[in-house]
């Protein structure tokens, strides 16, 4: 492929940054990386990065995520497996998943429903070792990233400054396109406020969240299953996550929103979720071997920055994953979407550098807004969190609550609900005839079983405008 430039500058090497230097390694002559935190370039060396703080907790890649990853990295899945990960197929015996109060049908098959269970530095380390292989590509770390370097009218950002940390030498790295993929932190709107554009527009749900993580080591046998999820609902905002990950270790997330905080203690963190865990559950986790000590994370707000509404932005300058949207991470949705936002990103380079940010934030938004609608609008239903709903959201919520009862026993439901949720099907697939008769099936059927146990159907129906779909 022709390049269409000299080089390119990706400002962080989180996993946005290190998809978006793949994309970018297509169309430039060469692309540098630069990145605070040390960078070890062997597998024993990995762990977590101080820059990536939720590193330490429970990660998801979505079956769409996965999917880009295999194209940008091919045999990237297999090698995970190979090195330890676990892989979840479908089969629904292995994992216990409860939304929106609903406990999704155990038996049966659901082929969307896959997952490469692992760490997130396990993930991360495998996605450098490939970028490492790619021959244009350079990993700068331990440098601090100063300021962005424009031309003098401000029209075009030219590079960055950076500072080694080792020798405290301060260089000017010019580039082409510049792409901050620097995280939630990201300082763009700053740069972009000393330029003259001002700031992005921005929509903020706050949730208030705050997860506990422990590691843990578990006797062959103790879990059937591979991972439980059981999520937030009214009157109970907290929740939790178990995932078997690589080499035989286990994750255990609890979290809580609008301000339930779980104390960062092995018995605490049971007693926090022994309301709503499966007793076989909470007994294997106080049997297990503790790896190391919990760690806590707190994230104030779902935050999404509306750089595709600017009017004016300079040339020259993009801005990829948390950088511009930052998701509840409980729904597991960042790195899939940055995944998508490199594909996006190589989509827009094929067709040139005209036009590009105005091109790249349009293409962005589509995975960004269905992402945004599957959890910071639901959080919103839950009445413990700041801020109304939609009324499109509230309505549909009480349709969604009609599927996810509907999924409890209809595999098939189930395979539809996880595939929107995964971000391999558009919402809208949810409202096709057969989906709406299963759903309409379960509503009849709860309304005979409460018949049967003389409750008022009416008060049951209008309880689920506030059920939470997750």
């Amino acid at each position: 492929m022709a390049k269409i430039g000299t080089h390119a500058l990706v400002l962080g090497a989180s996993m946005a940054g290190l998809l978006a230097a793949r994309s970018l390694s297509e169309f430039y002559i060469d692309v540098t990386v630069v990145e605070r935190d040390p960078l070890p370039d062997c597998p024993s060396g990995a762990g977590p990065r101080r820059g990536v703080p939720q590193g330490r907790h429970l990660h998801g890649l979505l079956p769409r995520g996965a999917q880009v990853f295999e194209e940008l990295f091919p045999g990237i899945l297999d090698q995970l497996v190979l090195d330890g990960a676990h892989y979840f197929g479908g089969d629904l015996s292995q994992v216990y998943y409860n939304v929106g109060g609903h406990l999704v049908a155990r038996r049966g098959h659901a082929d969307s429903f896959t997952a490469y269970l692992a760490t997130r530095p396990f993930l991360e380390e495998h996605v450098r070792a490939r970028l490492r292989a790619v021959p244009n590509v350079t990993l700068r770390d331990e440098h601090d990233i100063v300021e962005l370097t424009s031309t003098l009218d401000s029209r075009r950002v030219t590079g960055a400054q950076v500072v080694d940390r080792r020798t405290g030498e301060l260089r000017t790295l010019s580039a082409d396109l510049v792409i901050d993929a620097t995280g939630r932190a990201g300082r763009t709107p700053n740069w972009l406020n000393a330029l003259g554009y001002g700031c992005p527009p921005e929509q903020h749900v706050l949730v208030h969240l705050t997860y506990v993580t422990q590691a843990l080591r578990m006797a062959p046998g103790s879990l059937d299953e591979l991972g439980f999820v059981i999520a937030p609902v009214p009157g109970r905002p907290r929740g939790l996550g178990v995932l078997h990950t690589e080499n035989d270790s286990w994750m255990f997330t609890v979290f809580g929103v609008a301000g339930r905080e779980p104390h960062p203690d092995l018995v605490s963190m049971c007693e926090f979720v022994e309301d709503c865990a499966p007793r076989h559950l909470i007994a294997a986790i106080r049997a297990a071997e503790p790896i190391g000590q919990t760690t806590r994370h707190r994230q104030p707000s779902s935050r999404w920055r509306r750089y595709d509404r600017m009017r004016r932005f300079p040339e020259g300058l993009l801005v990829i994953g948390d950088a511009i949207c930052s998701f509840n991470p409980v729904y597991g949705q960042g790195m899939t979407v940055a995944a998508l936002e490199a594909l996006a990103l190589r989509d827009c380079l094929s067709r040139g550098t005209t036009d590009l940010a105005r091109r790249y934030f349009r293409a962005t938004k589509v995975p960004i807004r269905q992402a945004w609608e599957l959890s910071a609008n639901p959080d919103l239903c839950l009445p413990e969190i700041e801020g109304t709903a939609p009324l499109l959201t509230r309505m549909l919520g009480v349709y969604l609550d009609r599927v996810l009862a509907a999924a409890e026993q209809d595999p098939a439901v189930a395979n539809q609900f996880f595939r929107v949720t995964a971000l391999l099907d558009p919402p809208t697939r949810l409202l096709r005839p057969a989906v709406i008769r299963r759903a309409a099936g379960a509503l009849a059927g709860s309304h005979r079983r409460r018949q049967r146990r003389g409750v008022d159907e009416h008060a049951g129906i209008g309880g689920l405008a506030d059920s939470k779909f997750g």
